[in-house]
Order: structure tokens, then C-alpha cells, then sequence
């Protein structure tokens, strides 16, 4: 049996609860780990504004590009298996959480399941996802638009760079 081709994804990963730092630093050590993926890349660490729900603490988001042999709705399960063994409870949306590891994008493919649309059908309404992601892949293109083209039409007010070292993750 030949071995999965790598595949070129991407992850947004966030929290507002305990210590969100640590709590994305160890999301992203837990996939680093594994040996069907592999973190490439990863953004600076922002500190921004809640979004949707906003009489909630300031998030801390990031972005990773990792390579995998995972398929997507595997990828997605992984991700979901992480949230809930670091106690993530989904209470209300856009609520207060320890981690959100979400599947951005996952190479060029495109698809809609009940389970998993890619890429990520709102990404490109949300700054606090588009601003870490264009540190990752600036022209990574989502609907025939660039990352950073994306970026220049939202509003990206009150986003704050918390850490502009890029291994941030390892040493948290």
C-alpha cells in the first residue's frame, strides 16, 4: 500500500481562556508530534478583539502551516480531538474558550460536507484569522483572491501583535 502524498494545509488556532498562549503552543506541539504531520511554518501571536459575541476577554490567534499525509476530515478530527482533551467545551458560539484549532484551508481543494467546508467558509470576514494567516501564506488564493488582498478589505482595528517571534510556540 503506497503512503498518503503530503498535503499543504493550514490552521487557525485561538483562545481567550486560562492561558491561551500556552494552551495553542501545546495544540501545535501535540500535531507537531504526530507522524502524519508536520508544522512548517507558523505566525507571529496576535491579541485581538472579540469578534461576534464581544462582552468577553481579548483573544490571543495564530496560524500554522503544516504538512500532512491526514486526509481533510481527518485533519478536522485530529483538530477536534485536541480541543477536547485541552477541555474545550462548546457552551455558545463565538463564546469564551481554552483553544479553537480550526482547518482553514487544505491545499486548493475545495468542498462542502456537513461536517467540513473548505476553505474556511468565513474566513475571509474575519482580520483576527486573515492577519496570521498572511504572515504563513501572504498568496495562499481563497475564491480567486489573494490572503493579503482578503486582509486589505477588513477591518483589522484594535488587532495588536503580541509576540513577533515566529517560535513562539515552542518556547510557551
Amino acid at each position: 500500500m503506497m503512503p498518503n502524498a503530503e498535503a499543504v494545509a493550514y490552521l487557525g488556532l485561538g483562545g481567550n481562556l486560562g492561558d491561551p498562549v500556552v494552551n495553542m503552543a501545546e495544540a501545535l506541539r501535540r500535531v507537531d508530534e504526530r507522524p502524519d504531520c508536520r508544522v512548517v511554518s507558523v505566525s507571529r501571536l496576535y491579541r485581538t478583539p472579540p469578534w461576534g459575541k464581544t462582552d468577553q476577554d481579548w483573544f490571543f490567534n495564530s496560524a500554522a502551516e503544516i504538512a500532512t499525509t491526514l486526509d481533510p476530515l481527518s485533519l478536522l478530527r485530529l483538530c477536534l480531538e485536541i480541543e477536547r482533551s485541552m477541555k474545550r467545551i462548546r457552551v455558545e458560539r463565538w463564546g469564551p474558550r481554552t483553544i479553537d484549532l480550526d482547518v482553514l484551508a487544505y491545499g486548493d481543494l475545495q468542498m462542502s460536507t456537513e461536517d467540513l467546508t473548505l476553505p474556511h467558509p468565513r474566513m475571509t470576514e474575519r482580520a483576527f484569522v486573515l492577519q496570521p494567516l498572511a504572515d504563513v501564506a501572504p498568496v495562499l488564493m481563497i475564491a480567486d483572491r489573494s490572503v493579503t488582498a482578503w486582509l486589505a478589505e477588513v477591518d483589522a482595528a484594535g488587532i495588536e501583535l503580541a509576540d513577533a517571534d515566529r517560535n513562539w510556540w515552542r518556547r510557551a
